[in-house]
C-alpha cells in the first residue's frame, strides 16, 4: 500500500510541475502541428490544450498567429479547413496565459522579428522556448541562461526524461 501512495505523490507532483510549466511557442510549431498529424509539433499543441503546459502569449506573438494563420498558401495542403483552423487558434489563444511587456529586452536575435518571443518568456517567466528555428535564437547578444531553447521534439524528449 505504501508504494501505490508514493507512486500516486510522484503522478501528482509531476502533474502539478508540468501543468505550471510555462513555456512560448513559436508560430513554426502551431504551423507544423497542422500540416504535420503525426509530428512533435501537434504533440506540444496537444499539450496545451489538454491544459498540460501553460503557452505563453503576447500582442506581438499574437498578432504573429493571426497574421500567419491568415496565410492561406502557407495552408493549401492542410488537413482541416480554414474554419478548423481559426477554431483551432482560438482554442489555443484561450489555453494561453496572457503576459503584458513592460519592458523590452532586445536580445539582438539573428532575425530581428524575433526578438519579442525571448521578451515574452522573460516578461512571463517562461522557462522553455519551443520553436523550429533554434538556430535563430541561439546566437542572441544578450543570454539568459536559464531560458531553454527547444524543437518541439526536444521538448517533449526533456519533459519525459529521454
Amino acid at each position: 500500500m505504501t508504494r501505490n501512495w508514493a507512486d500516486t505523490l510522484t503522478s501528482m507532483r509531476q502533474h502539478i510541475c508540468y501543468h505550471f510549466m510555462k513555456v512560448v511557442i513559436d508560430t513554426n510549431i502551431f504551423v507544423s502541428a497542422i500540416l504535420n498529424t503525426e509530428g512533435a509539433p501537434r504533440q506540444v499543441i496537444r499539450l496545451c490544450l489538454h491544459d498540460e503546459i501553460t503557452a505563453l502569449m503576447g500582442n506581438a506573438l499574437f498578432s504573429e498567429y493571426e497574421d500567419v494563420c491568415g496565410r492561406e498558401n502557407l495552408f493549401a495542403r492542410a488537413p482541416i479547413s480554414p474554419d478548423d483552423r481559426l477554431e483551432l487558434l482560438q482554442a489555443f489563444f484561450a489555453c494561453c496565459r496572457w503576459v503584458p511587456i513592460y519592458f523590452l529586452w532586445r536580445p539582438n536575435l539573428r532575425d530581428e522579428a524575433d526578438n519579442h518571443i525571448v521578451e515574452l518568456a522573460i516578461g512571463g517567466g517562461a522557462e522553455t522556448i519551443i520553436t523550429a528555428n533554434k538556430r535563430d535564437f541561439n546566437q542572441a547578444e544578450l543570454a539568459f541562461p536559464k531560458l531553454k531553447i527547444f524543437t518541439a521534439g526536444e521538448f517533449l524528449n526533456w519533459r519525459t526524461g529521454r
